[in-house]
């Protein structure tokens, strides 16, 4: 397949996919796979999440985060490696750095409601009194990301020539995540290190990333050819990004690709940027061990086989969440 360098990222349409009609759903397929391929970031319209609930959630959000730090603070569960509620400003930084990023965010996990043992791996989710909405809100959007999520990790097997359900055991009870997430305001840009930013330039933990449309600009995606392009999710989009686990079990036939949130200009570091990822995980127990379809002799196995809670654990530790 042929290298693309795009100057914004390709922008698809899940009805297309999930309309049944067979022409169309090849089409998103292959369209799917060449930009995970190339450059490892879509943007998606009509999927399960609407307008009006984003805002809702944004508008939750933004009156947790507005809270006095001590009132935050009694969300941050001790033992929990930040996997439930509340993290605190610069806890976390980038693979390979020591300088904490700037923000702070919320976790909300999975709810398993059957008698599916799995559940004794999860730790209970932690809502804030102060803002009782937001387990309601919370739990509707995780649900429906969950839902967009599924039926992206099906076009995605299809593109890899797997059974289309391939994804759908591995990833139903899984260990995904919301963050809700606030880069603060910085009144006094002099105070902080001189290396500090909003995210430091990474790749994602898990398989698949499903974004809503951010509150500013800010976030850039290193392209192959080492340029940083910018990043907008519109309104009615989602950004849908590959994570190191399925690069890692695609022996990165498609690419978790580096990107980054930049500080504003300086003038306008006092102001505040929110934003909502949901980090699609499988179930602990899934083999990241690459597929046999994407190792030949041209590309060579890269990685030793893992699970996906080993990886996840070994990647904690790395960013600083874990000791």
């Amino acid at each position: 397949m042929s290298e693309i360098l795009y100057d914004t990222i390709p922008s698809l349409d899940l009805a297309d996919f999930t309309s049944g009609d067979p022409q169309k759903k090849k089409k998103f397929v292959a369209d799917l796979g060449e930009a995970y391929h190339n450059i490892g970031f879509v943007a998606i319209r009509n999927h399960y999440l609407t307008d009006d609930l984003s805002a809702r959630l944004y508008e939750v959000i933004k009156t947790f985060f507005a809270k006095p730090d001590e009132v935050k603070q009694q969300y941050e569960i001790p033992g929990l490696a930040g996997q439930r509620g509340y993290i605190g400003k610069g806890k976390e930084h980038a693979k390979g750095r020591n300088t904490g990023d700037l923000k702070e965010f919320y976790h909300v996990g999975q709810e398993v409601e059957d008698d599916d043992p799995i559940k004794k791996e999860y730790p209970q989710n932690v809502w804030p009194k102060e803002v009782p909405e937001f387990e309601a809100i919370g739990l509707d959007v995780y649900k429906r990301l969950e839902k967009t999520g599924v039926q992206m990790l099906r076009a995605i097997a299809l593109y890899l020539n797997l059974p289309e359900d391939y994804f759908d055991a591995k990833v139903r009870h899984g260990n995904s995540i919301l963050r809700p997430i606030h880069y603060f305001p910085i009144e006094n840009p002099d105070a902080v290190p001189a290396d500090a930013v909003r995210a430091a330039e990474h790749g994602d933990i898990n398989l698949i990333t499903l974004l809503m449309g951010a509150s500013a600009d800010g976030l850039q995606v290193l392209r192959r050819d080492g340029k940083w392009i910018a990043i907008t999710a519109l309104p009615d989009q989602l950004v849908v990004n590959v994570g190191d686990m399925l690069e890692r079990l695609t022996n990165k036939k498609l690419k978790s690709t580096i990107h980054r949130v930049v500080n504003p200009p300086r003038e306008l570091m006092n102001t505040p940027r929110y934003s909502i990822p949901f980090f699609m995980h499988p179930r602990s127990e899934t083999s990241l061990a690459s597929l046999a379809s994407c190792v030949d002799d041209q590309h060579p196995k890269l990685w030793p086989d893992i699970t996906a809670g080993e990886f996840l654990n070994q990647r904690l530790r790395e960013i600083g969440l874990k000791k």
